[in-house]
């Protein structure tokens, strides 16, 4: 007789699978891996085998929910709809994603939530990218031939709009947005510049040992000292100050992960037996600013604190009974940001063991689904240790969507209840578009280009009218040099726009 509540939403089956290029099926297959329809079937029908219940493969004609994650290697005429006739099933919810590292998660619960409500018993989240492979010909001077194409091409689903002082100093990149915040926090923090380099070194170090204990998933499967992390080298260059090629999420995989939930009344008449479950246990889900220079604070996230809070008191535990971490790791400021919300330090034994996978830039982030790797991930980790908790954490965008989930073999004695919805505590800060005089720099980062040389400097400033700009650090290559050795943050500079931009000058 099960103890967990009939209502409760735990995952039954899990599977992941990477195409390495040195792999038998890619080789004989002329150094490309499957297309992502592929992909999709094949993992979940390997979750559905992993679940273990009566019926085996049957399990995934009973679906009854199929969630797609949006996939950049390819667009299909309808992912969903495809991917159920692959399986036989006729599932009467099948969405397709949008975009973000925090969706799969966002997936998970809204399923857990319809199962919980009693409008689901059985569902699917499975994602793939194939952008190694899109990749290799694209460099062949050929394109994906692969099934089902749109009759219409389908614009990009980029859920934010960017503010237009942000096109105009081009402050588009994950690793420019990302290495602001970080450069904040160093300053917050009081940091040398070489010491907090060091610092992230470590940190990305221990993923990578992650990261070589599992080569059949990991794209980058080797250890590595945090002196070869924080570079610069020929091999290791520098990308956008602090960050090196080695600190930054590497979306060009051929990889697929699948999880299947189900309620615990499901799951028992399936026959799924009860070391396979992994319960739902707590969840929370918050958003920043969209604009990074509308983040009132740039060195920290109010809302990932109180995503992770809600998760944690969803699950009626504190931080310091979490066992197993899996933190969304794009860059080391969202891995930083995430320990600080939870309030473990940087030298506490669990920041060496942030991820279950190896993380985005050593494992590989393939596109918006690494969510659906480190839950997948999670979930073996939690079979092999019965009663323990893991965390796993997604960011979406410019670190602005942030969703957290506590998830145990333990189904715990309540129904997981909806986190109250978080309240920013001060509104964001305007962008000022074309401001003159002097200002006080809030963050910056020197962008390098693919030789490795400093190519220029963005600024976020604090100006005296009140709000925030954008502006690009004059002076040349001294100045641009000197970036990187003192610390600019709290220093003053004197603005003038010129050609829709505002450059800046040190004094």
């Amino acid at each position: 007789m099960s103890t967990a509540d009939r209502r409760a939403a735990c995952i039954i089956g899990v599977a992941r699978h990477t195409w390495h290029p040195d792999d038998a099926e890619v080789r004989e297959a002329g150094g490309l891996a499957p297309e992502p329809l592929d992909m999709w079937e094949r993992v979940t029908r390997a979750a559905a085998a992993d679940a273990g219940a009566r019926g085996g493969e049957g399990l995934a004609e009973e679906l009854e929910s199929i969630d797609v994650v949006y996939s950049q290697s390819w667009q299909y005429d309808d992912a969903a709809a495809r991917l159920a006739e692959r399986l036989g099933a006729s599932p009467g919810r099948r969405r397709y994603s949008g975009i973000g590292g925090s969706v799969p998660h966002v997936l998970a619960t809204e399923a857990a939530r319809e199962i919980r409500e009693g409008n689901l018993d059985l569902a699917l989240i499975t994602g793939a990218e194939a952008l190694a492979t899109v990749r290799r010909l694209k460099k062949a001077g050929e394109k994906p031939r692969w099934s089902h194409r749109p009759a219409e091409k389908r614009p990009f689903p980029m859920d934010m709009e960017f503010d237009p002082s942000e096109i105009s100093h081009s402050v588009f990149e994950a690793y420019l947005t990302f290495a602001l915040f970080d450069n904040a926090r160093r300053a917050h923090l009081g940091r040398a510049l070489p010491e907090h380099r060091d610092a992230l070194g470590r940190v990305m170090a221990a993923m990578t040992s992650i990261a070589a204990a599992s080569p059949e998933h990991a794209w980058f499967p080797v250890a590595r000292t945090p002196e070869e992390i924080e570079g610069p080298t020929a091999d290791n260059r520098m990308v956008a100050y602090p960050y090196s090629k080695l600190m930054t999420s590497i979306m060009d995989v051929d990889m697929a992960a699948a999880v299947v939930l189900a309620s615990e009344e499901k799951a028992d008449a399936l026959g799924v037996p009860r070391d396979k479950r992994v319960y739902l246990r707590g969840y929370g889900y918050a958003e920043d600013p969209v604009h990074v220079a509308g983040h009132p604070e740039l060195w920290r996230s109010p809302a990932l604190a109180a995503a992770a809070g809600a998760a944690l008191a969803g699950a009626g535990i504190g931080a310091d009974e979490v066992a197993h971490l899996d933190l969304y790791s794009c860059f080391a400021s969202s891995v930083c940001f995430a320990l600080d919300g939870l309030g473990v330090a940087e030298d506490d034994p669990r920041a060496a063991a942030v991820t279950q996978t190896g993380g985005l830039p050593y494992h590989g982030g393939p596109g918006s689904n690494y969510v659906t790797h480190s839950m997948a991930a999670m979930v073996e980790t939690l079979r092999s240790d019965p009663g323990s908790y893991g965390v796993v954490s997604g960011v979406g965008m410019h670190m602005q969507k942030h969703a957290y989930g506590v998830w145990s073999t333990a189904p715990g004695d309540r129904v997981v209840t909806d986190p109250a919805p978080y309240r920013a505590a001060a509104a964001p800060v305007g962008i000022v578009a074309s401001p003159e005089g002097k200002a006080i720099v809030a963050s910056y980062s020197v962008l390098h280009g693919r030789d490795g040389r400093p190519e220029r400097a963005l600024l976020v400033c604090d100006v005296a009218a009140g709000g925030r700009c954008y502006a690009l650090l004059g002076g040349g290559a001294e100045a641009l040099a000197e970036a990187e050795k003192v610390e600019l943050v709290g220093r003053t500079v004197t603005l003038r726009p010129e050609d829709q931009r505002n450059l800046a000058t040190l004094g």
